[in-house]
């Protein structure tokens, strides 16, 4: 697939890119994506929920009526879980809510989160994104070039760049990632993708294979 190489005014360079069809092209594998996208929102949970049980309710212990002739059931102490204020039965406790995925899994859901932005069209190559200095104002201007102000893209760098992330942290629409961040749930969650061409490269060599 060929996709126009533009400069970060939105000008075509005359230049074109080829995305390689093994990670661009694939038959996408939808249930490899939910796998993927499943595990990626369960590793974002803390797990810190918690309850008191009975044992750690504050109050007495003392028995609060006979054992007998009462005319009802055996009372216990104030801490019961049927009275109010009383302990939380099988309450949440901490835990761990993440769990492993096999490393190809996740290179086909990620092959295929991008081959659905393939089809669609949704996939701008551009040639280098770099700013002089960390603007709000100039990630604005890029997002306004390219015409995906309004489409809540996903800008792939290569490697890391501080002016370009702080230039679109204060746009809730825009993300930035590098390659070695991208994942299936970002790729999805996003409507349109803006890759450097260099990125391009670096996300054909780790999943080509």
């Amino acid at each position: 697939m060929e996709v126009s190489v533009v400069n970060i005014k939105g000008e075509d360079t005359g230049r074109k890119i080829v995305l390689n069809d093994t990670v661009f092209g694939i038959e996408p594998n939808d249930h490899a994506i939910y796998l993927d996208v499943k595990q990626y929102l369960a590793n974002q949970r803390q797990g810190t929920h918690k309850t008191k049980g009975r044992s750690e309710v504050a109050g007495s212990t003392r028995k609060l009526g006979r054992q007998k002739g009462g005319g009802g059931a055996r009372p216990g102490d104030i801490k019961s879980p049927v009275r109010v204020g009383g302990g939380r039965i099988f309450g949440p406790v901490p835990r761990d809510y993440s769990f492993k995925l096999n490393k190809k899994l996740k290179q086909l859901a990620r092959k295929s989160a991008l081959s659905y932005k393939a089809q669609e069209s949704l996939i701008t190559v551009v040639d280098q994104i770099d700013f002089a200095a960390p603007k709000t104002k100039d990630m604005i201007a890029l997002t306004q070039n390219l015409k995906v102000a309004d489409k809540k893209p996903l800008i792939i760098l290569a490697s890391g760049n501080k002016n370009v992330y702080l230039s679109a942290r204060n746009l809730p629409k825009v993300d930035v990632v590098t390659v070695s961040e991208l994942n299936t749930y970002k790729v999805l969650n996003a409507k349109t993708l803006v890759i450097t061409e260099e990125a391009v490269s670096a996300i054909e060599q780790i999943f080509k294979a």
